[in-house]
């Protein structure tokens, strides 16, 4: 007896249906899409926020610049309840601007400064308090976590197109196997249609 290659017995096997072979190519073409398309999305959607965020680093960096400022007091516009923010307290400063006239402001300071205390804040080109430029550091986290969810994102919608296409082809096939009954029964059960 002669034996033929893998292959070859599965594609002449008179029980495969035109349905099998495209959803056997939708599964290799959903494959490639997960793990081949998806990171690469990933990466240009990364590689995209890394660079917007970065112009923005650099021009909050050449926008803001650091003074040294004491801590006169709590903040009066807020509450002793919600004046702490995690590591950070709304307080009131002041410094001396660059006219040598006194300044006050209010800053988000570590928590647990006292009056009296001397720290760095940020100031806009209008002399407002504004956060510290964003960070190195938090370019990167941006960059990753952009990269991340277009990933996600891209290999969830190729596996819902997938789960969906193959919704489409089980009703398909399940229509085909009725008419194909509503065809043989009657020859199986020996009545007549």
């Amino acid at each position: 007896m002669r034996t033929q290659a893998p292959g070859r017995r599965r594609r002449d096997n008179p029980l495969r249906r035109r349905s099998d072979v495209v959803e056997a190519w939708a599964v290799a073409v959903v494959a490639v899409l997960v793990f081949v398309a998806a990171p690469l999305a990933g990466v240009a959607a990364g590689w995209w926020a890394h660079d917007d965020a970065r112009a923005t680093a650099a021009a909050q960096r050449a926008e803001r610049h650091r003074i040294r400022a004491e801590v006169t007091g709590r903040d009066p516009g807020s509450f002793p309840a919600v004046q702490s923010t995690g590591r950070k307290q709304r307080v009131t400063v002041r410094w001396t601007g660059p006219d040598g006239t006194p300044r006050t402001d209010t800053a988000l300071v570590p928590a647990g400064t006292h009056p009296g205390e001397r720290v760095d804040v940020w100031l806009d080109s209008a002399g407002r308090s504004v956060p510290p430029p964003t960070t190195e550091a938090t370019v990167w986290q941006h960059t990753v976590t952009i990269g991340v969810c277009a990933t996600a994102a891209a290999a969830g919608l190729a596996l819902l197109g997938h789960a969906l296409f193959r919704r489409a082809s089980l009703a398909r096939r399940l229509t085909e196997w009725e008419r194909e009954w509503a065809r043989i029964e009657p020859q199986w059960s020996r009545r007549d249609a």
